[in-house]
């Protein structure tokens, strides 16, 4: 299940990349998504940061897994990956159509489902 990590974290990556550069061909316009401080803009920025982030966490999951030579398990591996990839989605929902913020707990649950599902394995 660890190289399902490791896959999903590169191709979140390389999203980034991708969604990075597209939004960059657009974020010299002042006005762009209603501005820069707008909602709109806020949630594209954060959807294209949490490809990044969430793949180091996706990262340090198998790292920390690797190292403390734990047992694979399988849900906290699948939750880290459902989150990587619903977190930016629902981020682009929400830019798109605000009510869609009411599916962040997707993402927010399973980062605190995996989260606990490994601490107890290393405490």
């Amino acid at each position: 299940m660890l190289r399902l990590n490791l896959q999903a974290a590169w191709i979140a990556i390389f999203t980034g990349f991708v969604g990075g550069a597209v939004q960059g061909l657009f974020f010299h316009r002042e006005d762009w998504f209603g501005g820069y401080t707008s909602w709109r803009r806020r949630l594209m920025r954060l959807g294209h940061i949490s490809f990044f982030g969430l793949a180091f966490i996706n990262f340090a999951f198998v790292f920390t897994v690797n190292y403390l030579k734990l047992p694979e398990r399988t849900a906290p591996s699948i939750l880290f990956v459902v989150a990587l990839f619903t977190m930016p989605l629902i981020c682009y929902l929400s830019a798109w159509n605000n009510s869609m913020r009411h599916a962040f707990f997707i993402p927010v649950g399973s980062l605190l489902a995996a989260s606990i599902l490994l601490l107890v394995d290393i405490l």
